[in-house]
C-alpha cells in the first residue's frame, strides 16, 4: 500500500463524491491508485500485506473447515482476489461502503484484478459501512473478520472510523466472530496501543505479523483470536 514514485503526472481516471467524501481513483504510469479525501489509501503496486491479511488470518484458524472470511474495505481488489485463489475458504464476504469502488471493480479499471475472484461462487460483496455492519446485532457471524479500510488504528482515513478501534468497535468485531475466530487488522506502521487494546477487550494470542521492506517502517498485521 505504499506510493511508487513514478515520472509520469497521475491522471484522474474517475472521482466520486458520496455520503462519506470524496474517492478518487487515478492512473500513475503503470499503477492505479485509490484517494479517499485527500488520502493515499492504496495501489496497485504490490499486494503483499493485503495476502499477508488473508493468509494470518486463516493461519490462526489452525484446521478449522471451509471458514467465513469477512474482509472489510475491497480496495484495489488484492485480498479478495488472494482469498479467492485459496480453496480453503468457505465463503467470501466483502463490505465496501464506496459504491463507486464497487464499480470500479465490476466494471472499470479494476476489474482485471477481480473478475475472476468475483466469479467464484464463494463471494459476496455487500455494500454497505463496515462500522455499521460490525455493530449490527442481527448481522451473521464470521470465521475471520480482515480489516483494511484505513491506513492503520492509529491513522484513519475518515472521521468516526477510530471508533472502530475503541473499545465499544472491538467489542463490536468480536460479537462479529465465531468462538475461536481471528481479528486481523491491516496497518501502515505498528501500534504497540492497539495491541494493548487488543488484550483489553479479551482477545488471545496477540500478535503482531510485520511485511519486511528494503527501508522504512514495515506494513503490519494486528492479529487476535476471540476466545472459544
Amino acid at each position: 500500500m505504499h506510493d511508487r514514485h513514478t515520472p509520469e503526472h497521475p491522471v484522474t481516471l474517475d472521482r466520486r463524491t458520496g455520503p462519506h467524501g470524496e474517492v478518487v481513483l487515478r492512473k500513475h504510469g503503470d499503477l492505479l491508485q485509490i484517494i479517499a479525501n485527500g488520502t493515499f489509501l492504496m495501489d496497485t503496486s504490490d499486494g503483499r500485506s493485503e495476502r499477508l491479511l488473508v493468509d494470518a488470518a486463516r493461519d490462526a484458524l489452525d484446521d478449522r473447515p471451509a471458514p467465513h472470511v469477512l474482509i472489510g474495505g475491497l480496495g484495489v481488489g488484492f485480498s479478495l482476489a488472494h482469498a479467492a485463489a485459496d480453496p480453503r475458504w468457505g465463503r467470501i464476504t466483502v463490505v465496501e461502503r464506496e459504491e463507486a469502488i464497487i464499480d470500479w471493480h465490476r466494471d472499470g479499471p479494476l476489474k482485471p484484478l477481480s473478475a475472476t475472484a468475483l466469479a467464484d461462487p464463494r463471494t459476496r460483496i455487500l455494500h454497505a459501512d463496515l462500522l455499521a455492519h460490525v455493530h449490527d446485532p442481527a448481522a451473521r457471524t464470521y470465521d475471520a473478520l480482515c480489516l483494511d479500510i484505513d491506513n492503520g488504528p492509529d491513522w484513519t482515513v475518515t472521521e468516526g472510523n477510530d471508533s472502530l478501534y475503541s473499545p465499544s468497535g472491538l467489542a463490536a468485531c468480536a460479537e462479529r466472530l465465531n468462538p475461536g475466530g481471528v481479528l486481523a487488522v491491516w496497518s501502515a506502521q505498528p501500534s504497540a496501543g492497539f495491541e494493548k487494546a487488543l488484550r483489553n477487550a479479551g482477545f488471545e494470542r496477540v500478535r503482531t505479523e510485520e511485511v519486511p521492506v528494503v527501508r522504512g517502517v514495515p506494513d503490519v498485521v494486528h492479529l487476535g483470536v476471540r476466545a472459544a
